[in-house]
C-alpha cells in the first residue's frame, strides 16, 4: 500500500456542519439548508404581526406615569370612585373671554357644549362647571369646566385623543377653550414625542445605509441589515400590538423598540455578514459550511450580546412605574425579533446568496479583507504605548463624568410641550389668572371626621395659599376631598418641600395626591430604585461576560469600563440639558435638570449597548486566544478582525441617535443626545482604546481562570 503523503482539499478541510461543529453552527447550517422553510415561516409570521402593526401608535397606553401603590395613586383612586371621577385623570377644559364674564351667556353656552359633549362618551364622570372661588378667576374672566375620569388613566389619555379637536373647536365668538390637565398634558406630549420620532426615523434610514454602503462597500450587503431590521421592526409592532390586549403598553415602548431595532439590528448584522464574507473564501462553493462557519463564531458573540442587552435592560422592570416597565419591555421584545432574524432569517438569507452578497460592490470591496490592516496597525500600536493610550482614555473620561456629580432629575415640565398646544395655552392662561400654582392643585383625601382638622392644617401648611372647603363623597362613603393652591409652578423645586411639610402637618388618615404629587412620588420611586437596578446590572453584567469568556478578570474589567462611558455621558447631559451649554445652537430651553425617568432608563439601555460592543471585542480575541495561546496576538488580531466592525456599527448608532437631536420636544432630544455621546465615547475611548490596552496591560493573566471555576462553568469556545 502507497504511504499517504498528503491529505486533499477536504481532508484537510474539516466539515464544519458535521457533528464536531458547535450548536451554533449546526443550527446555522440548518437555516442555510431549509432557507425556503426559513423564509415562509417569516413571511407568515410578518403577515399576522404586520396586520396589527400599523395601529401600534393609536393602540398603546398613552399614560402610566406613576408610582404603583403610592400615597398619590391612592388619592386618585378614591377621588375617581367616590368624588364623580373628579381626579388627577380629570379633564380640565378652560374656558376664557377677554370680553365677557363666565357667568355671562355666550360663556355658558360654551359650558352647555362642553357639558353635551362629555355627555357622549361614557369614559367621562360627573361634569362640574365653573364654581365662585375655587375654579374661577378673581377678575371673572376665566373658569374651568371639570370633566371627572370614569375610566383608567390611560383611556382618558385615548378619551382626550379623540376629543381634543371637538374641545378646542368650541372657541369662538370671543371665548377661548383650551382642554388641560393630567390626561390633556400627556395627550399633547405623546403626540408631540411621536410626530418627533417618526421624523427622526425617517431622516436616520438615508443616513443608515449611506453608512452601511461605505462599511461594506456592496449595496446588497448593506442592505442585508435594513431588511433585517425592518423585519424585527414589524414583528415587534405588531407582538406589542397583541401584547396590550394583556396588559397596557406605554406609546413610548414602540418609539425605543423602533430606534434600538434598527441599531442592534444593524450592529448584530454588521457582524455576522462581514465574517460569512471572510468565510466563503475557505470553502469554495459550499456556502452551508460557511454559514456553519459564521454561526459558530460570530454568532455565538451576537447571542451572547443579545443575551446581555436582555439582562440589562430586564432590570429596569424592578421600577414600580408601568410606563417605565413597559418602554423595556418594547425594546426587549424588538431585541428578541432582531435577534430571532438575526440567527435564522439572515444564515438562511446568506446560504442563498452566496457570493451574490457582494453584488453591486464598490472598487475597494473586493479587496476588503475580514482582517483589517488599519485596525492591525492600530492594534500593535496599543500593544507598544498601553500606559499612555490607558491614562489619556481615564482622562478624558474622568473629566467628562465628574459633572454627574451635580446632576439633579425631575420630572418634564410643561415647557416640553409645543408653544401652540392647546394643554400649554390652557395651562398658561389659568397661571396667569389665577396663579403661579393653579394649573397643579393639590388633592387631599380625609376622612369625614378629621375634615375640619384636615383643612386647617392644610391651611396652616407653607406654601399652601388657599384650601377649598371640604367636599363630601357623592356615593356617601366616609371621605372628604380638598383642594389644595400651592404657590409655586408645578414643577418647581419647591414643590417636593410644599408636599413634604404638607403630608407631615395633616392627619395619620389624609392624604395627599394630584398631577404634580404624582411626578414627585415617580420621581421618588425612581430615585429610590436607581441604586437597586445598577447593582443588578452590573453584577447581571459582569456573570454573564464570566460565563462567556471564562476569564474573571477580563469580565470585571469589561464591567467596570462600561460604567465609564455610562458616568461621561450622564456628565454631557448635565453640562447640556441642565447647565445650558448648547443650548441655542441645539434648539431648546434648559428646564435646569434631566428629565427623572432619564438615569434609571438610559443607564440600561448605555450599559446594555456598551456591554454589546465589549462582547464583539472580548469574544473575537478570545476566539484568537484559543487559537494562539499568545495574548499578544489576541489582542492585536482582536482588534484587528473587530475593530472595523465596532468603528461602523458605532458610527451607524451615532448617526440614528443624533437625529432625535433634531427633534422639537425636549424627551426625544435628550434621549438622542444622551445614547450618541454614550455610544460615540464607548466605542471610541473605551472599546477601540482603553478595553484593548488593557488587554495589553494584564497580558496573559486576562484570559486566566481558576481550576475549580472552569470546572463549574458551561464550556463555551469562540474558536472554529
Amino acid at each position: 500500500m502507497a504511504p499517504k503523503t498528503a491529505l486533499s482539499e477536504d481532508e484537510a478541510t474539516p466539515d464544519p456542519t458535521g457533528s464536531a461543529a458547535g450548536i451554533l453552527g449546526r443550527w446555522g447550517a440548518t437555516m442555510a439548508g431549509r432557507a425556503r422553510w426559513v423564509f415562509g415561516v417569516w413571511v407568515l409570521l410578518l403577515v399576522v404581526l404586520g396586520a396589527a402593526a400599523p395601529s401600534v401608535f393609536s393602540s398603546l397606553a398613552g399614560a402610566g406615569w406613576q408610582a404603583n401603590g403610592s400615597e398619590s395613586v391612592q388619592v386618585r383612586e378614591l377621588a375617581q370612585q367616590h368624588f364623580g371621577g373628579n381626579s388627577s385623570a380629570a379633564v380640565q377644559v378652560v374656558v376664557h373671554s377677554d370680553r365677557d364674564r363666565v357667568e355671562s351667556p355666550a360663556v355658558q353656552a360654551v359650558v352647555g357644549k362642553i357639558t353635551e359633549l362629555a355627555a357622549t362618551d361614557d369614559r367621562f364622570a360627573q361634569v362640574v362647571p365653573p364654581q365662585p372661588g375655587m375654579s374661577i378667576s378673581p377678575d371673572g374672566h376665566t373658569g374651568i369646566v371639570i370633566i371627572g375620569a370614569a375610566a383608567n388613566t390611560d383611556d382618558m389619555v385615548r378619551a382626550v385623543d379623540e376629543h381634543k379637536d371637538e374641545l378646542t373647536g368650541l372657541s369662538g365668538n370671543g371665548v377661548e377653550v383650551y382642554p388641560t390637565g393630567a390626561s390633556a398634558l400627556w395627550s399633547d406630549f405623546n403626540k408631540a414625542n411621536h410626530d418627533a420620532m417618526i421624523k427622526a426615523e425617517l431622516f436616520s434610514w438615508p443616513v443608515t445605509l449611506t453608512i452601511m454602503v461605505l462599511a461594506f462597500g456592496s449595496l446588497v450587503a448593506a442592505g442585508l441589515p435594513l431588511l433585517l431590521t425592518i423585519a424585527g421592526l414589524v414583528a415587534s409592532a405588531g407582538g406589542l400590538v397583541l401584547l396590550n390586549q394583556v396588559t397596557p403598553i406605554s406609546v413610548w415602548a414602540i418609539n425605543f423598540a423602533m430606534m434600538f431595532a434598527l441599531a442592534l439590528g444593524i450592529d448584530y448584522a454588521l457582524f455576522i455578514v462581514s465574517r460569512f464574507r471572510d468565510a466563503m473564501r475557505g470553502y469554495g462553493d459550499n456556502m452551508r459550511a460557511a454559514v456553519a462557519e459564521t454561526m459558530d463564531t460570530a454568532g455565538k458573540a451576537v447571542l451572547l450580546s443579545g443575551i446581555t442587552v436582555l439582562v440589562s435592560l430586564s432590570a429596569v422592570l424592578l421600577v414600580p412605574a408601568p410606563a417605565v416597565r413597559t418602554m423595556a419591555v418594547g425594546i426587549m421584545l424588538a431585541v428578541v425579533f432582531v435577534l430571532a432574524a438575526t440567527l435564522t432569517l439572515l444564515p438562511a438569507a446568506l446560504g442563498k446568496l452566496g457570493p451574490r452578497v457582494n453584488a453591486v460592490s464598490m472598487p475597494y470591496a473586493r479587496r476588503q479583507q475580514h482582517r483589517s490592516p488599519v485596525f492591525a496597525r492600530w492594534g500593535l500600536f496599543l500593544h507598544r504605548h498601553p500606559w499612555t493610550v490607558a491614562a489619556g482614555s481615564l482622562a478624558v473620561l474622568i473629566a467628562l463624568a465628574i459633572p454627574v456629580f451635580g446632576l439633579k432629575v425631575a420630572m418634564p415640565s410643561i415647557t416640553v410641550v409645543p408653544e401652540d398646544a392647546p394643554v400649554r395655552q390652557g395651562y398658561e392662561l389659568v397661571q396667569s389668572q389665577m396663579g403661579e400654582g393653579a394649573p397643579g392643585m393639590l388633592q387631599i383625601v380625609a376622612p369625614a371626621n378629621e375634615a375640619q382638622q384636615t383643612a386647617q392644617a392644610a391651611s396652616q401648611s407653607p406654601g399652601i395659599e388657599m384650601v377649598t372647603p371640604p367636599m363630601p363623597s357623592a356615593d356617601g362613603s366616609d371621605y372628604v376631598l380638598m383642594q389644595a393652591l400651592p404657590s409655586v409652578d408645578p414643577s418647581d423645586e419647591q414643590m417636593g418641600t410644599i408636599v413634604d411639610d404638607l403630608r407631615s402637618t395633616l392627619p395619620d388618615g389624609a392624604l395627599v395626591g394630584g398631577a404634580p404629587t404624582e411626578n414627585l412620588d415617580l420621581q421618588q420611586a425612581l430615585n429610590d430604585y436607581f441604586p437597586l437596578v445598577v447593582a443588578v446590572i452590573l453584577i447581571l453584567g459582569f456573570l454573564l461576560l464570566l460565563v462567556s469568556l471564562q476569564a474573571p478578570l477580563i469580565a470585571l474589567i469589561g464591567t467596570v469600563v462600561s460604567l465609564l462611558s455610562t458616568a461621561a455621558a450622564f456628565g454631557v447631559a448635565k453640562l447640556i440639558f441642565q447647565d445650558g451649554h448648547l443650548a441655542d445652537l441645539l434648539g431648546f430651553t434648559p428646564q435646569g435638570f434631566l428629565d427623572g425617568w432619564g438615569p434609571v432608563f438610559f443607564f440600561a439601555m448605555i450599559f446594555a449597548i456598551a456591554m454589546d460592543y465589549t462582547v464583539f471585542l472580548l469574544a473575537t480575541a478570545k476566539e484568537h486566544f484559543e487559537r494562539s495561546d499568545n495574548a499578544t496576538q489576541a489582542q492585536i488580531d482582536g482588534m484587528a478582525h473587530s475593530g472595523r466592525i465596532i468603528f461602523a456599527a458605532a458610527a451607524v448608532m451615532v448617526a440614528v441617535f443624533f437625529t432625535f437631536a433634531l427633534a422639537e420636544p425636549l424627551p426625544p432630544k435628550e434621549m438622542g443626545i444622551i445614547l450618541g455621546v454614550a455610544v460615540l465615547l464607548d466605542a471610541v475611548l473605551i472599546r477601540l482604546t482603553l478595553l484593548p490596552a488593557l488587554l495589553r496591560i494584564t497580558r496573559r493573566a486576562a484570559w486566566w481562570s481558576p481550576a475549580w471555576l472552569r470546572r463549574i462553568l458551561p464550556k463555551i469556545s469562540f474558536a472554529h
